[in-house]
């Protein structure tokens, strides 16, 4: 008869994990940025990876091209996953609707930031589920499919870290910084249109996301403290340490419009050439438009590639069953 009362050991002995420390100088020193202002990181976008769903779609940018001064201070990167499911009758509980019901959700995966975050939905969670709805409202044809809901849920798989692990008492509660949830948003908006569109969703434009950013740079020849600011597009927290602003908008590249603008930062603390507050911030709304036509690129082609998959396997599907057809003749 076995002893209920006794603690088993287990079979192999085992170790406990040791962690280690980034080094205290890395705090400090962000990667440096080697592509020029106006170009954008490679974008991988893959539809059609979640046969369950009515559409999926897989997103990611490219790491920083950086020698890390550590493992733990490796560049990060953005991996996002996204599922539409639907449309599909709302229960009867829920009152009659003329309009497409549009539901999103927003969880960062427990192993996205250095920090390791709770299975519990966190505040800044919620929030970029909004900015999400707003941007996918814009282009959905909602009349279309009356007492009907969509679900759109995204994981984000890894986000974008402010660098050294050094920098994480210098973020808000729940772990995202307000400099990185900027940029994982812009990715957010690309992947779930992709998804809505893999999904055969009637819209009447296809939404990109992009993102500019407002930073500072030391002035060339001068001593230090003499900074000067400049726009880049398609910021990573680990390359930049000096942010002043960052806007990201959902653009609707047809129609030439925007379905969501978020801005962080101060315009008012800084002067680009001596402009007013009001020219800097279209000059920074200009610049996050041009990310997002070029994101837009990424999206079309994406489509493209899985509109001609679709339509190769249909065909061959047909061609099986005549041939099954002829055969029994």
């Amino acid at each position: 008869m076995a002893d209920r009362r006794r603690v088993n050991p287990p079979l192999r002995s085992t170790t406990a994990p040791l962690f280690a420390f980034a080094p205290k100088s890395s705090a400090s020193t962000p990667h440096r940025r080697t592509r020029p202002a106006n170009e954008i990181r490679k974008i991988f976008l893959k539809t059609g990876l979640t046969p369950s769903a009515s559409g999926s779609a897989y997103f990611e940018l490219e790491s920083p091209q950086a020698t890390p001064h550590s493992f733990l201070d490796r560049p990060s990167s953005l991996k996002i996953t996204c599922t539409a499911h639907g449309p599909r009758p709302l229960p009867r509980s829920v009152p009659f609707s003329p309009h497409l019901l549009l539901s999103a959700s927003v969880k960062l995966a427990p192993f996205a930031s250095r920090q390791r975050r709770g299975y519990i939905r966190e505040a800044s969670e919620r929030d970029l589920a909004v900015h999400i709805e707003t941007a996918l409202r814009g282009v959905l044809i909602s009349e279309r499919w009356p007492k009907s809901g969509v679900d759109v849920i995204i994981t984000v798989l890894e986000g974008e870290d402010d660098g050294p692990l050094g920098a994480l008492g210098q973020k808000e509660e729940g772990g995202l910084s307000g400099w990185e949830s900027m940029s994982v948003l812009s990715g957010c908006i690309t992947v779930a249109s992709a998804a809505i569109a893999d999904a055969g969703i009637d819209c009447v434009d296809l939404v990109s996301g992009g993102v500019a950013a407002i930073v500072r740079q030391p002035k060339p020849g001068m001593g230090d403290g003499r900074w000067e600011p400049y726009i880049v597009l398609d910021p990573c927290p680990s390359e930049h340490s000096n942010f002043i602003a960052v806007c990201v908008v959902g653009y609707s590249q047809t129609r030439d419009e925007l379905t969501e603008i978020w801005t962080r930062g101060d315009l008012g603390a800084t002067s680009l050439g001596g402009s007013p507050e009001q020219f800097i911030l279209g000059s920074l709304l200009d610049r996050a438009m041009e990310a997002a036509g070029s994101s837009r690129l990424v999206l079309e082609e994406a489509l493209k590639e899985s509109v001609e998959f679709k339509i190769q396997k249909t065909a061959s599907g047909k061609d099986s069953a005549g041939t099954t057809r002829n055969k029994s003749a």
